[in-house]
């Protein structure tokens, strides 16, 4: 089972292809995404690489937090579920019945 790896301070020129090469560095890397804003389609900053093991995401975290990383230095740790979002409620509009 891999370990997924929360990756933050990303320059907005990475890529998830220079993310995969850089941490391939520490073994195998079974995916990496980087997020994208909606409405701008620019990074937000930050991503996900997934190491296919434990021991090589332990060293890639060792390895890479603090790293510098186009000129930032990376926020690299064990990426947490994510949290429940708050209910919204209803269904918006206000039209008439």
């Amino acid at each position: 089972m891999g370990k997924k790896l929360y990756v933050g301070n990303l320059p907005f020129t990475a890529t998830e292809e220079s993310l995969t090469e850089t941490f391939g560095q520490c073994g195998a890397v079974t995916s990496a995404k980087i997020i994208m804003d909606r409405e701008t389609g620019r990074s937000k900053g930050f991503g996900f690489v997934e190491m296919s093991n434990d021991s090589e995401a332990n060293l890639a975290i060792s390895k890479f937090n603090g790293a510098d990383y186009g000129g930032r230095p990376l926020t690299v740790n064990e990426a947490r579920p994510m949290a429940p979002r708050e209910s919204r409620g209803g269904f918006g509009g206000g039209g008439r019945y």
